[in-house]
């Protein structure tokens, strides 16, 4: 039918007369079945398909029907011709010469090699078979010993394609033309089953000519088609003129030199998660990998083996028309939205081929229109484009009709971008490049933008140079430092500072990124703290506007007059008085306020009335003007460097000198320290009121009673007057001229204010701890040095009588002072035999600590006290303790005797044994009792003994007992009964 029988006979009679052209033959069609065409049966049937379709002039279908160990292949199309079944039979000479041909080489049939050796072909037109078998025997038929050779040589091999047989049947209805394949073995259908997995929409772009593929396995049936509408494809093709087929065909083989066409394909997937074959299709797929996230069909010239493309100057156009292509096509994706910077190419090339691609594409991007630009939202060239490194989109928007060509970057894209050669600016340079004319809304908005980028350290540092209008119509450049006023703040205030250097931010520039880059909230108190403020304020007596800077400060403290609290330097504010003349907020006092009650009116005057009713008395109060008598504070406070707060402090380093512990200042600290100022503008006469005004006042009394705790280099506290209690000890004179300090409590010891003078009358109603602070004297322990000079001068008077009880108090006192007065006295009073006290030169007088020693008169006057008391007075007087300038030996050994046994239950404590003595001496001086250094007692009489049994027991208190029963035994039980209820 399609002339079978003669192809055969030629065939084989070539074979027979040359039996190379047999082998030829069979190595040819082995190399395409097991080497470029073994894993190619259903692409290649599928080309076959879409190359009937386009001789028919009509849409393609194709049925791929896989069941049991067949795979029949049917399609529609022109039917199978005598030339057709020539051309299969024939290696690599096509039929397919007309230009809308897929298939080029010849060769594509031989792919069913891989999975068969019985191919048929049925068409509506006759059928054709091929027959590893069938041919095997036609050569045996021949006879011929040179094929025979052959074959045995192949192991029975023989080429399949070669000899054609007619075949029966007919293609399966609704189709033209089927291809039968009984399947070789497992290995050949688990191939087919893959490949058929495995086609997909490439399969469809890659032949135009089919618009439907139906696939049948037992495991279901699938159809594909309408492809296009799950990709975004661009087409580009076209036919070399004369000259270009000189330069570019000039190396191919005759047959493609003969076919000038050439075509390019580029399909993006519109669903990100679809997988890609991931080679280049010449349009079938070869082995040549492919990086770029896309389908690639293109023409490319073949090497022999039919999987590679080969390289030449045909090769090179096609690159250069795929990469015009695939801009082109990024182009149009970017003109509907897409964004196209993922599909730049960057990274590592997959092969020498892709990297010609992607090379080719990388330089014809640039100069495609494929970027958006922020302003007019157009596409650009991303030569012409520019993007800021680090800003985002927000302040891109903002930036973009300041700098031309701005498109919008981002960290994803970066590489994307650089691969474009789109220019980056720096932030830093684009910040410098900001004009200056711009309004403060204008700011407000570029700076709101930032909110997104101000978290980046690197990006702050970026913006530091960032312009910023302010309240005072200055632009200036820098963020960090500037002040960021609330809505409390007077615009008008906030003006006025600015002359005096206060950088102040525009009230409408404000947004919450200016304090992420350095700027600070503006509260009256970052104001009133801003040093340009402070020196305003410290000239302001010499300023050329001094009521501007007065209305300015006393704005925003009467906004919050708490916020000038311990900005102790306002009070250097100048304002004016009542006679319109300017003086110091300190030194002026709110009219007919305490403070104008007391204070010298040489010293302070009373603040203009206008500024009390415009600004309100807390306003004032806040910055030194006296309405009472005010408090200084000051926090870890060097004794050897006082801070500047307490400058205007009268005395204040003469008191820092007398508390630092053993007159050093240096290394020594207060904490805490709270003084009342302007002591020293206080009248003479206005005291009683002042002190009954600090006993009244919580701040002023505790400023003055609270001791201050100085810490010395040794880490030791010890607690000091204040320094408003020391002033006035030191600094107030009553009017008789002498101090105030140092006189008689009216709640004083009686005895203690007889030798003290008396306090004023009006000191009665003071606070009780108001009058030790200003040091009237209630107890010893309240004297200060000068005190306790003055009272021991006091207490050696000859002419002042003193009876031993006063005396006796006063030394129990004085004995536990922990201060001493400069000098010590020359004189000291001493007891007397009279029940009264004399005076006695210090060299003639001792302190008693036990009263066995007071039956030493020749050791001179005695000075009594007991314990600690003792010593202390020893100290306080410089006199020695009378065992100090005495043995206290006994002459004489005594004799030992019981103790009586009443004694003994009476006071348990007593010695069983006691020392009596006809005459009793120690150091030779005749005495009634004693008791030695290893505490046995010794006496003369019933009476020492009963002294000198108390004492050695450490029961002084029951000397008395003891001598009761001593002299009157029988009272015995008496003292027994009495005993029961100590």
């Amino acid at each position: 039918m399609f002339g079978t029988a003669g192809v055969r006979e030629r065939v084989l009679a070539g074979w027979a007369a040359a039996p190379v052209r047999f082998r030829e033959d069979a190595n040819a069609e082995e190399d395409l079945a097991l080497g470029g065409y073994v894993d190619r049966v259903v692409v290649e049937l599928a080309q076959n398909a879409a190359d009937a379709a386009a001789r028919a002039g009509m849409p393609g279908r194709v049925l791929f029907s896989f069941r049991g160990s067949t795979l029949v292949v049917a399609n529609t199309g022109a039917p199978l011709t005598a030339e057709g079944v020539e051309s299969l039979a024939t290696l690599r000479a096509s039929a397919k010469r007309d230009e809308g041909a897929v298939g080029r080489f010849g060769v594509g049939f031989s792919a069913v090699l891989a999975v068969t050796d019985e191919p048929v072909i049925l068409s509506r037109t006759g059928g054709v078979r091929f027959s590893k078998a069938d041919t095997a025997a036609a050569i045996a038929g021949l006879g011929s010993a040179g094929l025979d050779t052959e074959v045995r040589r192949r192991d029975g091999q023989v080429p399949v394609l070669r000899l054609p047989f007619e075949a029966e049947g007919e293609p399966p209805e609704g189709y033209d033309t089927a291809v039968i394949l009984p399947l070789r073995d497992e290995a050949a259908a688990e191939l087919v089953r893959r490949l058929l997995d495995e086609a997909g929409d490439a399969l469809l772009l890659a032949l135009p000519g089919l618009e439907h593929i139906e696939i049948e396995t037992v495991d279901g049936h699938r159809t594909l088609e309408d492809a296009e509408s799950r990709w975004h494809v661009l087409r580009v093709g076209g036919v070399f003129d004369e000259r270009e087929r000189e330069q570019l065909l000039a190396e191919r083989p005759t047959e493609e030199r003969s076919r000038p066409q050439w075509s390019v394909l580029w399909a993006l997937p519109r669903d990100e998660a679809v997988e890609l074959p991931g080679v280049v299709q010449a349009p079938t797929p070869t082995d040549e990998p492919l990086s770029l996230r896309g389908l690639l069909l293109a023409t490319f010239p073949l090497d022999p083996t039919r999987r590679h493309v080969a390289q030449g100057p045909l090769t090179d156009r096609l690159v250069q028309e795929a990469a015009e292509a695939y801009a082109e096509l990024l182009r149009q994706r970017a003109e509907d939205g897409d964004e196209v910077l993922s599909l730049v190419p960057t990274g590592l090339a997959a092969g020498a081929l892709d990297r010609a691609i992607r090379d080719a594409i990388v330089a014809v991007l640039p100069g495609t229109a494929i970027v958006r630009a922020v302003e007019d939202d157009t596409l650009i060239r991303p030569r012409d484009a520019v993007v800021v490194e680090g800003a985002d989109d927000a302040f891109t928007v903002v930036l973009a009709p300041i700098v031309r060509g701005l498109i919008r970057s981002s960290l994803q894209f970066r590489t994307a971008l650089d691969t474009l050669q789109v220019r980056r600016l720096e932030l830093a340079e684009v910040v410098d490049q900001l004009g200056v004319e711009e309004s403060p809304e204008w700011w407000r908005t570029l700076y709101a933008s930032l909110a997104g980028m101000v978290t980046d350290a690197l990006l702050r540092e970026s913006l530091g140079t960032l312009p910023v209008p302010l309240a005072d119509g200055r632009l200036v450049r820098g963020v960090r430092g500037l002040l960021l006023p609330g809505p409390e703040l007077p615009v008008d205030v906030l003006k006025e500072f600015g002359e005096y250097g206060v950088r102040v931010v525009h009230p409408e520039a404000v947004d919450p990124a200016l304090e992420r880059l350095g700027a600070l909230p503006a509260t009256p108190r970052t104001l009133l703290e801003d040093s340009a403020v402070r020196t305003a304020v410290e000239h302001s007596l010499e300023a050329d506007d001094p009521d501007g800077i007065a209305h300015a400060v006393l704005s925003l403290v009467a906004a919050d007059p708490s916020q000038a609290e311990g900005l102790w330097w306002l009070a250097d504010l100048a304002l004016r008085d009542d006679e319109g003349d300017l003086v110091p907020a300190n030194a002026l006092v709110i009219p007919g306020s305490e403070a104008d009650s007391v204070l010298d009116e040489d010293e302070v005057a009373p603040v203009d009335q206008t500024l009390l009713e415009r600004y309100g008395l807390p306003a004032l109060k806040a910055v030194g003007v006296l309405a009472t008598l005010g408090v200084v504070t000051a926090s870890d406070v060097a004794l050897d460097e006082l801070p500047e707060s307490l400058n205007d402090l009268d005395g204040i380093e003469d008191w820092a000198y007398d508390v630092a512990p053993d007159g050093s200042r240096y290394g020594a600290t207060v904490g805490e320290l709270a003084a009342i100022r302007d002591l020293d503008w206080i009248t003479d006469d206005a005291w009683p009121r002042v002190l009954e005004l600090f006993g009244s006042s919580p701040d002023l009394r505790r400023a003055l009673v609270t001791q201050v705790r100085v810490v010395g280099p040794d880490d030791r506290p010890l607690g000091v007057p204040s320094y408003s209690a020391w002033w006035i000890r030191e600094r107030v004179l009553l009017e008789d001229g002498e101090p105030l300090a140092g006189r008689a409590d009216p709640d004083a010891d009686p005895v203690l204010a007889s030798f003290l003078d008396e306090a004023p009358a009006w000191t009665a109603g003071l606070d009780p701890e108001v009058r030790t602070a200003v040091g009237l004297v209630r107890e010893v322990g309240d004297l200060d040095a000068d005190g306790i000079s003055l009272l021991l001068e006091r207490l050696a008077d000859p002419e002042r009588d003193v009876d031993e009880s006063a005396i006796l108090r006063l030394w129990s006192q004085l004995g536990t002072l922990s201060v001493f007065p400069g000098d010590t006295p020359e004189q000291v009073r001493v007891l007397a035999d009279d029940g009264l006290t004399r005076v006695a030169e210090v060299g003639r007088a001792v302190v008693v600590d036990g009263p066995m020693w007071l039956q030493r008169e020749d050791l001179g006057g005695f000075v009594v006290a007991s314990g600690a008391a003792a010593d202390g007075l020893s100290d306080l007087f410089d006199v020695p303790m009378a065992q100090e300038v005495a043995q206290g030996k006994i002459d004489g050994d005594g004799t030992a005797a019981d103790v009586p046994a009443i004694v003994r239950e009476l006071v348990p404590e007593v010695p069983p044994t006691w020392w009596e003595h006809e005459e009793l001496t120690v150091d030779g001086v005749e005495v009634s009792w004693w008791v030695d250094d290893e505490g046995a007692p010794h006496a003369a009489t019933f009476d020492g003994l009963a002294k000198a049994l108390a004492w050695a027991s450490g029961r002084w208190d029951q000397r008395h007992v003891i001598r009761a029963v001593l002299n009157e035994p029988d009272r015995s039980s008496e003292l027994l009964v009495d005993a029961a209820f100590d």
